[in-house]
This record gives C-alpha cells, structure tokens and sequence, in this order.
C-alpha cells in the first residue's frame, strides 16, 4: 500500500527501537551464538510449570546476558540477527516479544524467519504497527513533518488487517501468540472523551478478521471500566495487563477490564519503580542482575497465570529488562514461584487481586 511511505520506523518517545533485524552472515571466526548451559535446578523447574504457559522477554539481543542465555559476550547487532536460534533452546524462554513491528510494518517473509529459528510449542508477541493506533503523531522531533499531524490510518481495520494481520498470520503460523495494539498516551478530548474512543476501539477490534488473538495495551488509565471491557469481550480480544507507571496495578486492571473473563491471558511486565525507561536504562544496564526486585508483583502474576493456566487458557507473560534489571532473571524468579505455588496447590491470595 502507498500509505506505508508515511512511516519510518522510528522508536516512539521514551522508547528506542529494537535491533532485531535479519541480516547477513557475520564475519567469519566470530564463531555461532549458542546457548548458555542450563543449571539442573530451572530445567527441573521448566518441567513444573502448567502446560499453556509462556514466558519471554521482549527482545534478545542483550550482551549482558551471557552466562544467562548465551554462552559468551556477543556484540548487540549479533544476537539481534543470530541469537533466537539460541535464546529459544532455553526451557524456560519459551516466548519471546517482537517490538520491531510497532516502528514499521514487517513481510510475511520476515516474520517466517523468525518463526523458522525456534522450536514447537514457541509463540511470538508481535506488537502492531504504531500507525493503528495514535491519533496525531507525537510532538517529538524524531517524527519529522508529521509531528503533530493527524493520523490518517489511525484505527483503520483495512490498514491494519492488510499491512498488520496478514503477515502477521502467514509469517509467524503457528508460532503467532498474540498481537498486541499499544495504544500511547493519548489526549482524549479532541478524540470526544474516553467513552466514544472505547466505542470507536471495539468498532476497530471488531472489524479486523478472525482467528488471531488480539490484545490491547493502554496507557490512558481512564479508559479502563465496563465498557472497555465490553468491547474487548464483543471482538474476543484482551487486555494486555501491564506493569507500568502510567497505569494502576494489575489487579485493578483485571478487574476494570475483564481480562480473567477473556480467552487468553497477556502480562506485559515493563516498567516498575515510577522511572523513565531512560533512567531504567541507565540503572539497569547490562541488565545481568536483578537491581530492584519487586516480589509483590511476582506474585500477583504468579497468581494470575495459575488461575488462567488452570481453567485451560493460553498465557503470555513478557518481561523488560526495565522491570527488575534483568528480563530472563526476572521469568526466572517468576518461573519458580509459579511452579512452587502449583506443585502445592496454593490458591492466589487474596490480597494479589
């Protein structure tokens, strides 16, 4: 479509794009990634966790993870090309994110890449297309001419089913988990208040085909209540809960979304402790430790998940390494929590909804 001329993928404000980008071979001696030995105890671990349960982190081309996923140090660009092949042999690492798709629409063929490099039983988040889903374009300077312009493909389920949909579902198969429409901070108004966006939301999820399963993430929290989940329900979408600072916890949001009643469940774990994802960033990095563990979230996703898991539902639950300091230590942790809780049959407590 002539409409894709519009965008260039450049990472929306407070995000950078990921590097996940198919390309050539390295140089030759660098030597293949592989991957890193895996301790007795999480692959006991791996073998306790409900069988519709996904973990992943939302990318994989992190140098400090070696000795964690990889077997030694390789450059960002490296692992960003070769290293799912890698990352995917891990028992617990059993999802991963693709946020590259959130900056430009990707071909079927690339996405089948992707889908080609991991094993059965793998699943993918894709995130959509930014341009479904922000009204105007950011204020920022990295958007160019278009800052501050309306978006003429905003929420155009034609746009979205041909450039989004499509090779969203040839490409990934059946390693396609989710597809997740982020919606950014938004100013409602001019949009005619949070109702009428909820109407026009579930206008948009209802129209796109059938089959995927779609979910959405937002960062305006008054969107959240019964109609919203309404509209989720009509279309057979999710919310995608999320931690974040910009939004409540994660049992307000199940609660004023209707996620627990939905087909599927979707955890985004991204942000913790009301920092910038710059300054997340700068603490964090190279993100081969946990910094700022948060237990009382571990454990209301541990609740959520075994309560999903166990009326038979698919769950996604995707880390950053902005959330604790480091994404697989963090589905680590979590990993180990879920299989202990089930392997004693504990029921979510209370206090985690």
């Amino acid at each position: 479509m002539t409409q894709l001329s519009l965008f260039e993928p450049v990472p929306a404000a407070g995000e950078t794009a990921p590097r996940e980008l198919p390309g050539p071979a390295p140089a030759a001696g660098s030597g293949p990634v592989r991957q890193a030995p895996v301790p007795a105890e999480l692959a006991e671990v791996a073998g306790r966790l409900p069988p519709t349960l996904r973990l992943g982190t939302s990318s994989w081309s992190f140098p400090g993870w070696a000795g964690i996923v990889y077997d030694r140090p390789h450059t960002e660009s490296r692992l960003a090309r070769h290293g799912l092949a890698a990352y995917a042999r891990h028992p617990l690492l059993t999802a991963a994110g693709i946020d590259r798709t959130h900056y430009a629409p990707l071909p079927a063929a690339e996405l089948a890449a992707y889908a080609a490099a991991v094993p059965a039983g793998f699943s993918f988040v894709v995130k959509a297309h930014e341009g479904c889903t922000v009204a105007h374009w950011p204020e920022h300077a990295r958007y160019g001419a278009r800052r501050g312009e309306a978006n003429p493909l905003f929420l155009d389920p034609a746009f979205a089913a041909d450039e989004v949909v499509a090779p969203y579902v040839e490409g990934l198969g059946a390693t396609a988990g989710a597809l997740l429409f982020q919606l950014a901070p938004q100013d409602l108004g001019p949009l005619g208040g949070a109702d009428r966006f909820v109407g026009r939301l579930g206008r948009f999820l209802a129209a796109l085909p059938r089959g995927p399963l779609y979910a959405v993430e937002l960062r305006n929290k008054e969107l959240l209540g019964p109609r919203y989940a309404a509209a989720l329900a009509a279309a057979e979408a999710v919310h995608c809960l999320n931690v974040h600072p910009r939004m409540p916890d994660l049992g307000t949001q199940a609660r004023d979304s209707g996620a627990l009643g939905g087909p599927a469940l979707l955890v985004r774990w991204m942000l913790g402790n009301d920092l910038s994802y710059e300054a997340a960033r700068q603490r964090y990095r190279p993100f081969d430790r946990l910094v700022d563990e948060a237990p009382a979230v571990r454990r209301t996703v541990a609740a959520l998940a075994l309560d999903a898991a166990a009326a038979g539902k698919p769950v996604y639950v995707i880390s950053n390494n902005k959330a604790e300091g480091s994404a697989p230590l963090t589905l680590f942790r979590l990993a180990e929590l879920i299989a202990r809780l089930r392997s004693r049959g504990e029921p979510a407590a209370p206090g985690d909804r």
